[in-house]
């Protein structure tokens, strides 16, 4: 039988482990100039991302241009600038490897879903944090939907021998909590990522942590 005993903390990637809003902006605005395109902020790409590179890709065009087969072209363009730039400017959030050594040393078990295409969330994760034990780490991956819907979810906990009932999703957007609604789990909004009190209150979550270290008391009480 498995055991369906450890304590598991899934999150989210952009936005709740690490700020990669920068080098997300600079490859949707270098796909957008290709074309002679206006760009956009990055106040304006927090409210783009969230439901994989298609979609924001779709978002930063004008509405007039996203006939799919433009759309596809404007991604590998996206794709080839992003692969080779992924890291210029994102960094992990105040406190969060914190967070991360802390609930390793206290036997939680650690994990990734994220809607970034798949090896482009493993890379992040393996150079940034190459010092903390992830269990599973997940990206957009062929054969899985998108969060939210939950099988990318379902399954981490049973890969990681984990049961809705000790588990927490860790997100700073609405697909995140929906994601954990679906799957039975415990949702935590972040307030340091791209999306709103509003967003996250309006869809439910469980807690609403305002910074990384928050997470602490709110995970172990």
């Amino acid at each position: 039988m498995t055991n369906t005993s450890n304590r598991l903390a899934v999150f989210d990637l952009d936005g709740t482990l690490l700020d990669t809003i920068g080098d997300l902006a600079e490859a949707c605005n270098h796909m957008l100039r290709l074309r002679g395109l206006d760009t956009h902020t990055c106040e304006e790409y927090c409210y783009m991302v969230g439901n994989g590179i298609l979609r924001l890709v779709e978002r930063a065009l004008p509405e007039s241009l996203r006939n799919p087969e433009y759309v596809e072209q404007a991604r590998q363009d996206f794709l080839a600038y992003y692969t080779e730039h992924i890291d210029c400017h994102t960094r992990p959030y105040d406190g969060i490897r914190e967070v991360l050594h802390t609930l390793q040393a206290e036997g939680w078990v650690l994990a990734v879903a994220s809607n970034k295409f798949d090896s482009g969330t493993r890379k992040l994760v393996a150079s940034i944090f190459p010092e903390v034990e992830f269990k599973a780490v997940y990206g957009n991956r062929e054969g899985f939907p998108l969060k939210p819907d939950k099988a990318l979810l379902d399954l981490i906990m049973e890969e990681c021998g984990a049961s809705p009932a000790t588990s927490f999703m860790i997100g700073d957007s609405g697909v995140d909590i929906q994601t954990a609604k679906s799957a039975g789990v415990r949702s935590v909004g972040c307030l340091w990522g791209f999306r709103s009190r509003e967003e996250l209150e309006a869809q439910g979550a469980d807690y609403i942590a305002t910074h990384p270290l928050e997470l602490l008391q709110i995970l172990t009480d």
